[in-house]
């Protein structure tokens, strides 16, 4: 099988908008490649290195959301990039054959310079992170790497790393591709893209009456003053979300009946919580499992790393040996 990597900075509780961007993804890639996933604490430390307080909790509680999603051990590798320290070492490798050139011109690196201004990111980590991400991929010789059309250039870094490195060494690591995966935007509450920075999301682990909660105060149509007014479906957060999560027929009823003034817009955003709570049910249910078998959440990161780290040390050997390092 081909072989696939992709990880997550551990931010804690995952939400719709993870699940619908990469989660429900990860889920269906893993029936059909060798899967690597892993929590990405080294990568948190780019931009949060002044208080980790969280990382340990924030790791248990989003791989806890992993395997409620339908991540299964025994299709896929799930582990923590701290446990495995073979990372770091590549890293190292990989830094040392990387013009400065090629960190400064990625574009996330300068745009999140200007947009976060309240941390230090002055700081090497920050400017290396894509090739730590590198390593990350590497590691164990993905073939491919499920990305979005706005991260394709991350993975070209990666490729253009890898070409330089083995022009050095041979040729010790396949020039990784991206596996475009269709990411979906997902409306938060607020009418922006749902995301943590915005808190606007309904995460995985909201209750039904939290979800319902959090629907009332999405945004609707707002040229409809009264319930007797005609609706405009295409311009309403509520209705372009709900068609996300019923058939399509369903829908196009629900926007006719708006078009008609049928019914108000509390009566969409009932139907949109009560599709969502429905969808997200068999998440629920294994949730709530793992939420009280936290110490086999914890096993499983153990044995995933262990896993995880036998194959590093493999691939590690051989890259020691082509860049005449190796003692052995």
């Amino acid at each position: 099988m081909k072989r696939i990597v992709s990880g997550m900075r551990p931010t804690g509780r995952l939400h719709l908008g993870n699940y619908e961007g990469a989660l429900k993804n990860w889920v269906r890639l893993q029936d059909e490649y060798e899967c690597y996933y892993f929590v990405a604490d080294w990568h948190a430390l780019t931009s949060d290195y002044a208080d980790t307080s969280l990382i340990k909790e924030n790791t248990l509680a989003m791989v806890t959301d992993w395997l409620a999603a339908g991540l299964d051990p025994q299709k896929c590798v799930i582990f923590v990039q701290s446990l495995v320290p073979e990372h770091a070492e590549l890293h190292i490798y990989f830094s040392a054959v990387t013009p400065l050139g090629w960190l400064e011109r990625v574009p996330t690196y300068k745009e999140q310079r200007e947009n976060i201004t309240d941390k230090d990111l002055a700081n090497y980590a920050f400017l290396g992170y894509p090739v730590l991400q590198a390593a990350d991929i590497c590691m164990y010789k993905a073939h491919f790497v499920p990305v979005g059309l706005d991260q394709v250039a991350h993975v070209e870094l990666t490729r253009e790393i890898v070409r330089r490195f083995n022009n050095f060494y041979g040729d010790v690591f396949p020039e990784p591709g991206a596996l475009l995966t269709e990411t979906p935007k997902l409306i938060g509450t607020d009418g922006r893209k749902m995301s943590k920075s915005y808190n606007n999301t309904i995460e995985l682990s909201d209750s039904p009456d939290a979800i319902r909660a959090k629907v009332r105060q999405m945004i609707t149509d707002r040229t409809r003053i009264r319930r007797t007014d005609p609706g405009h479906p295409e311009d309403c957060d509520v209705c372009k979300v709900h068609r996300m999560f019923v058939p399509a027929d369903v829908a196009d009823r629900f926007d006719e009946d708006c078009r008609g003034a049928g019914i108000g817009c509390v009566d969409r955003k009932k139907a949109l919580a009560d599709a969502m709570i429905e969808y997200l049910g068999p998440i629920t249910e294994r949730l709530n499992y793992y939420r009280n078998h936290q110490d086999e959440v914890r096993d499983i990161m153990l044995e995933g790393s262990r896993r995880a780290r036998e194959e590093a040390g493999r691939i590690m050997a051989d890259v020691r040996r082509a860049m005449n390092i190796s003692w052995e």
